[in-house]
């Protein structure tokens, strides 16, 4: 594709030659596939976590603590998904992560216990942590191998699971489907997706060293002040994710009285707004310009934080959740693609270091949210969340790789 060709044409066309570039193209749709099928599995997950939270008694701060077992397993891969990586390459790590990811997932949703609980998200988290690192780095090879930009459209992807795992979730919910059951049900259909994928994953080139003969797979760098800043508003935009993620449902649900049909719906009207802008992402960034999109991004998800959270009905929180989901819907395409270009850190590990640290706020900031909600209530643990967006939208301004 010709990007300065296309630069130059109506942004239509642009965006339409954009989302045919990755659609028609079996690589990237390929690897497009497995962001959707990691966010299809965690989009389920969180429609459920009210009923898991009501089964087992839980407060707030009980399942906030609970939820840190996710954290702690994705610290405890971090370190050891360079090696995998670099063992068994991009694909192959896509594959059994994915595997390992699916079977994982049905453990939380069967807990007759806290413990039984805690050990199931850890071994998400694991899972996740392995996931993440491999299908970025593959989803950056089929960029550089094939001379297309697809990183917005593959996160695109993965909202779009979301969409569907929630959306799926919400009607299962109606039905008076079982939880075990439509979890037991997603893990068999992304198992076979995965399944499917991999003989066109395998003939992604695996990027086992980069030019300057580092090996892809390194996991950490020390971070220099323009990493550190983007690592910063990555944490932030993640919690942002992450209270979308883990307690819009609960929030809608315990703090606003909303049916259960209508809380699964709030990840999913998070969800709705990320997919779309997503979508557009390959065309509107170059347009916009990227450091002024991660200005207006995070004003614009803190606005609809403190939206949903000034006007306290099931209808406006939707909405607020909608506009929280456009103001982060580019910041990781962005991040992830400027991490691999910060200067005197080899791109590889410029990746791994900001994954790893955003997948973090995207993990701990709902444990986070959960500790302020039991000391001061639910409305404050979103306003926290929206005031980290505000701050990471300050520092936008004076990061110089934008």
């Amino acid at each position: 594709m010709n990007t300065t060709a296309s630069l130059n044409k109506p942004h239509r066309n642009l965006f339409v030659q954009n989302l045919l570039t990755f659609f028609l193209n079996r690589q990237a749709l390929a690897i497009g596939l497995v962001f959707a099928s990691d966010s299809i599995l965690f989009g389920s997950w969180v429609a459920h976590i009210p009923h898991v939270k009501e089964n087992l008694h839980l407060s707030d701060a009980e399942l906030g603590l609970t939820l840190f077992a996710l954290p702690i397993g994705l610290l405890i891969m971090n370190p050891l998904t360079g090696w995998i990586i670099a063992k068994l390459g991009e694909a192959r790590t896509c594959f059994w992560a994915a595997i390992g990811l699916a079977i994982a997932i049905c453990i939380p949703i069967n807990a007759p216990n806290t413990g039984i609980l805690a050990f199931g998200l850890f071994l998400v988290g694991l899972a996740s942590a392995l996931i993440n690192v491999a299908m970025n780095t593959t989803a950056t090879n089929v960029e550089r191998t094939q001379g297309i930009v697809i990183m917005s459209s593959c996160h695109g992807m993965w909202s779009v699971g979301g969409l569907l795992g929630s959306g799926i979730a919400g009607a299962v919910i109606a039905l008076h489907v079982a939880p075990p059951v439509h979890m037991a049900i997603m893990t068999g259909l992304v198992l076979l997706i995965t399944f499917l994928l991999q003989p066109i994953l395998s003939t992604v080139p695996s990027s086992s060293r980069t030019e300057s003969g580092e090996k892809a797979g390194s996991s950490f760098v020390r971070p220099n002040l323009d990493l550190l800043l983007m690592i910063f508003i990555g944490l932030a935009v993640a919690m942002g994710e992450g209270a979308a993620f883990d307690w819009s449902a609960v929030y809608l649900r315990e703090t606003l009285g909303a049916s259960s049909q209508i809380a699964a719906l709030g990840f999913g009207a998070f969800s709705l707004t990320m997919t779309g802008f997503r979508f557009l992402g390959d065309a509107i960034i170059p347009k916009i310009g990227p450091k002024r999109w991660l200005q207006f991004g995070g004003l614009l998800a803190a606005a609809g934080l403190f939206f949903a959270i000034a006007f306290p009905y099931p209808s406006t929180a939707l909405l607020g959740f909608a506009l929280l989901g456009a103001g982060c819907s580019l910041g990781a395409p962005i991040l992830y693609a400027a991490s691999m270009r910060v200067p005197g850190i080899p791109p590889a590990a410029g990746l791994a270091t900001f994954a790893t640290f955003s997948f973090i706020g995207f993990l701990a900031g709902p444990p986070v949210i959960g500790f302020v909600a039991e000391a001061f209530g639910l409305y404050y643990g979103l306003a926290f969340v929206g005031i980290i967006l505000l701050i990471s939208s300050g520092l936008a301004r004076i990061v110089k790789l934008f």
